[in-house]
Order: structure tokens, then C-alpha cells, then sequence
């Protein structure tokens, strides 16, 4: 694999204590990713011209990430550790400030061309970072991290990826954390035409007869890269730029027709994105656990919920599995306020479920600690206590606004750990000393450690809801404090203090999303909200 600016992996000795520290905290809330043994790094500085109110600017784009140095034909390449720092200057700073901005929460989208042997697939790299307080003055330095595409081809040859069109978007927040006017700008960059052919992040070996290459020089932004291009070049994007991260455009497309005829019969193969499931797909073999009610009333549902949170210490959005969760609505209330307004209040309980047990389904995380050591954990999440669902609806002609809050008691209980390929023995009661919790706006009614998920909707008669609302679903969103962990060890070896150092804390930002609840209690469920067997018919897409 070459690759600009690739490090030589420090040994385990050198690196254990760093990664037992933040593998097993941060597992439940990291990105589900493969990294594969043998893999190195790619650290590239790009130039890039950046489109802002005041005008076209220029930016400089830090691309990291860490891709496996060969794989075999039909084997995943799946990047991991991926992290963009954007830099713009001082007059997008000014451009904010204009605008009466405090705080930015950046959301990225980095176009990667993945070519081998004249083929083209463009995919999509996002990231998102924690709000960021806005400079009075001097450059804006926005850094990103998430989740990417896995790729794979069904041909040998090398295999590139190489940097294309950026894009941003920003959300702005003025000093009393209101929205500002505008609420956010989409940014849309593309590379500055002196880095042609300087833009190839990492040329990766596919197939067993491939040398296995090794870690390239660094190579600077405008020059051409140290190690030769690949014999069939890329063919020329189609786009003058990406879309921004609001366009939300579906990752991947098809490469261009070979123009050598004698190629033609090809046009098939090559490089190609590893499809994701397609929310609300029927039953059967999909990217969901089973969520079913055997002993449902009138009055119960189902849902599957899923989505992000962010991990304070580490800058970065991490994914939570799919998970289904059982609801018994309570008896709606009218109640009628002395300020003359109505409100609909409803007070129902849930319960996750997975296999019988209150917990979500156990799902492995692999990650880089450090930037250097692969590190892999099984996790869970178990409820702890009662969940409740309380719904408040004002009813207002002719809309009909609601608030909905959803506390649950979760415990991060952690299963297996392995360092490199390594088992690493944490015990069978490693876990966070008591559940993760959130501000409560009413600790006398609640008290105690629970999350608190907050939902906003609107309900217009004759329309559909719009927002979150408890039977349609929609995002919810809060801030968890992870809590210190206890009995993480084995052998006599005691991890608590090390992990809770390392991962413990406040004001890590939640965004979850309920899919549509399927009524399993009614004798003829609506159309579109349950499978034939009664399961959830929408699978939710995880947003940031």
C-alpha cells in the first residue's frame, strides 16, 4: 500500500496501556468498522478554494485515515479511523461573526474516487464533530470524524482512492443558544487544479500475485506522488463538485464506460460500494434484530430505533446499533391549564428487547487507539430500570405541538476486548458503576441516573406529523455523562481507574431516530407500519 505521509505501527508493548484505556469505554459508542491487520496510515494535506458568503477562499483539507496494505479479490477495504480537518481563513471566521454565530457544529462530506483498471466509483466519507465556540478573529479549523463505505472489487490490479470535491455544513448557534439568521451554510470546496495528481490518498494491492508495496514518502500537496499512478488512470469526474452534506445524496455511483472497446465486456467490474440495507424493508434476512410482542394488548407497539452519539473526549460521532423496543401506551389525559391552554398528556412504558432480555443486541466495534492500534469490543446495552415515554401535545387550531421525553436507565456493559488481534481479559462484570445520564428538567418526578431523550413535533390536521411524535417517530436528541466503570480487570489486573480516566465524562451529544411504530394489539394493522408477521416495517437511518 502507498500512501502519503504513511507511519511505521509502534509495537504492542509500547502502546498496550493506550489502548485498553480507550478500547473498552468507548466501544458501545464507536463506529461498527473493520480494521485489517497490516494496514497503514494516511495523513494528506490538500488545497482546496471554498465557497463562502464573502467569497471564494482558500482552505487547506487534512485527510486522515487508515486502510488495510493488500486484500484479496472480493475481500472488503473499509477505511477506518477516518478524520478530516478543514482550515479556512480568517475571512469565514469574519463571515460567521457577521452572522452573530457563537457556536458551529461542522458535518463533512468527502468525495472519494475508488478506481482500479480504468473503472470509477465515487464514494462518500462523512464526519461530524462536537459544536465548536466561533473565534472573534484568525482562521476556523473545523475537524470531523464518522463512519465511511466499505469497497470491494471483483478484479485484480491496484486499487486507488483519491480525494475529491468537499463539502460543509454548518450550523450556527448565536450566545443564548438560538438558531442564527440563517440557521446554517452549506460550503462547497474543489481542489485547486495544481494538486492534479497529487490528490491519491493510498493505492491499495488487490489479489495475491500483487506486491505487497510498503509506506510511501510524504508527498506535498502540489507535487506528484512519489510511486508511480496505476497504469489505467482514473477517467475524469463528471462533477464540477459534490454535493453538500444537506443534499444528502446516496454514496456511490457508477464508474464510466472503458473507452478501450477491448475492454468493454468489464464495464461490470471494478471497484463497487458495499450496499447498505434500505430502511423499511419487509421481514426477513435485514439489518434488523427481531422485534416482535407475543402477549400484545390493544394498546401496544413496537419500533426500532437507532442512530449517533458523540464521544466528547474523542471528537467523534459514533453509531448505535438498531435496536427494537416494546411500548404500552397509557390512557391519554386532557388537561386544562389555568393560562387557558389544552394539553394532551400521555404517559406510556417501553422496554428494549432483544432475545428476552431488556438489553440492545450485542455489536462489535474496532477502532484505532491512538491512530495506531487496532482494538475490537463486543458491548451491550442494558436497561437498568423503567423506561417511560411521556408525550405532551398543545392543542392549538390548526396545529397541535409536541414535546415528547423518553428516560431510560442503560448501563455500557462490555463483553470482550481484543488489542491487535489479541484477547485481553476484562472479566465478566465490566461495566459502568451505574447508567449513563442527562440533565433532567424534573429531577422531584425522576430522580436518579437515567438518559433523557428530548422530541419535538407538530401535528397539523389533516397532514402528516412532522418532527417526532411517539407513534410516527422522528429524531430525538439529549446529552449523556458517561459514568466511571467498575470490575474491568481479571488476574489481579484492575482497568477501572484507567478506563474512567481515559473516557468518563459529560456533554456527550445524543441523536437517536424512531422509526414508525407498528401497532401489533389491532386486529388489522394500518398498511406500511407492520410486516406480515408483525414486526416494525421501518427500519430507521441512523442521522448525525
Amino acid at each position: 500500500m502507498r500512501g502519503q505521509r504513511a507511519a511505521l505501527r509502534p509495537t504492542r508493548a509500547h502502546a498496550r496501556g493506550a489502548a485498553i484505556a480507550a478500547l473498552v469505554a468507548l466501544a458501545p459508542l464507536l463506529p461498527a468498522a473493520a480494521v485489517a491487520l497490516g494496514s497503514h496510515e494516511v495523513d494528506a494535506e490538500l488545497p482546496y478554494l471554498c465557497t463562502l458568503p464573502s467569497g471564494q477562499q482558500p482552505a487547506t483539507v487534512r485527510i486522515r485515515a487508515t486502510v488495510p496494505d493488500r486484500v484479496a479479490v472480493g475481500e472488503e477495504v473499509l477505511p477506518t479511523g477516518v478524520g478530516t480537518t478543514l482550515e479556512l481563513p480568517a475571512a469565514a471566521t469574519a463571515d460567521l461573526v457577521a452572522l452573530k454565530a457563537a457556536t458551529v457544529r461542522a458535518e463533512t462530506l468527502l468525495t472519494v474516487a475508488a478506481g482500479q483498471n480504468g473503472q470509477r466509483t465515487d464514494v462518500t466519507w462523512r464526519g461530524t464533530a462536537q459544536p465548536l465556540g466561533v473565534p472573534a478573529e484568525g482562521p476556523l479549523v473545523l475537524t470531523t470524524t464518522g463512519d465511511v463505505p466499505a469497497l470491494t472489487t471483483d478484479s485484480t490490479g491496484e486499487l486507488t482512492l483519491t480525494a475529491e470535491g468537499f463539502g460543509i455544513d454548518l450550523a450556527l448557534s448565536a450566545a443564548d443558544g438560538t438558531p442564527t439568521t440563517p440557521a446554517a451554510l452549506s460550503v462547497a470546496c474543489v481542489p485547486r487544479q495544481d494538486t492534479e495528481g497529487g490528490r491519491v490518498l493510498a493505492t491499495v494491492p488487490v489479489g495475491a500475485g500483487t506486491p505487497t508495496g510498503g509506506p510511501s514518502s510524504p508527498v506535498p500537496p502540489s507535487a506528484t506522488p512519489s510511486s508511480p499512478l496505476p497504469s489505467s488512470p482514473l477517467p475524469p469526474s463528471s462533477a464540477p463538485r459534490p454535493p453538500s452534506p444537506a443534499e444528502r445524496e446516496t454514496a456511490g455511483g457508477a464508474g464510466e464506460t472503458p473507452r478501450d472497446p477491448a475492454a468493454a465486456d468489464t464495464a461490470d467490474s471494478g471497484p463497487k460500494v458495499v450496499a447498505e440495507a434500505t430502511p423499511g424493508a419487509p421481514a426477513g434476512p435485514r439489518p434488523a434484530p427481531p422485534c416482535r410482542n407475543d402477549k400484545p394488548t390493544p394498546t401496544s407497539l413496537t419500533a426500532y430505533i437507532t442512530g449517533y452519539a458523540n464521544v466528547r473526549k474523542l471528537n467523534g460521532a459514533s453509531l448505535v446499533p438498531v435496536s427494537c423496543v416494546l411500548i404500552e401506551q397509557g390512557i391519554p389525559e386532557i388537561d386544562f391549564r389555568p393560562d387557558g391552554s389544552i394539553h394532551l398528556l400521555q404517559k406510556s412504558d417501553a422496554v428494549l428487547s432483544h432475545q428476552g432480555r431488556k438489553q440492545s443486541p450485542p455489536f462489535k466495534a474496532t477502532f484505532l487507539t491512538f491512530d495506531f492500534m487496532p482494538a475490537t469490543a463486543t458491548m451491550v446495552l442494558e436497561q437498568a430500570g423503567p423506561m417511560t415515554v411521556e408525550s405532551d401535545i398543545l392543542l392549538v387550531f390548526p396545529d397541535n405541538i409536541a414535546q415528547t421525553w423518553i428516560r431510560a436507565p442503560l448501563v455500557l456493559r462490555v463483553l470482550d476486548v481484543r488489542v491487535d488481534g489479541t484477547r485481553l481479559d476484562v472479566g465478566p462484570s465490566c461495566r459502568t458503576e451505574k447508567p449513563l445520564s442527562s440533565p433532567e428538567p424534573d429531577p422531584a418526578t425522576y430522580p436518579g441516573d437515567h438518559l433523557v431523550l428530548l422530541g419535538k413535533g407538530q401535528l397539523l390536521n389533516g397532514t402528516d406529523a412532522t418532527g417526532y411524535v411517539l407513534t410516527s417517530g422522528g429524531p430525538l436528541t439529549g446529552e449523556a455523562t458517561i459514568p466511571a466503570f467498575k470490575g474491568c480487570g481479571a488476574d489481579g489486573e484492575n482497568l477501572d481507574r484507567l478506563l474512567t480516566a481515559s473516557i468518563s465524562g459529560p456533554g456527550n451529544h445524543l441523536k437517536q431516530i424512531q422509526g414508525q411504530t407498528c401497532a401489533v394489539g389491532v386486529e388489522v394493522p394500518t398498511e406500511g407500519q407492520c410486516t406480515e408477521d408483525r414486526q416494525p416495517y421501518v427500519i430507521p437511518k441512523p442521522e448525525r
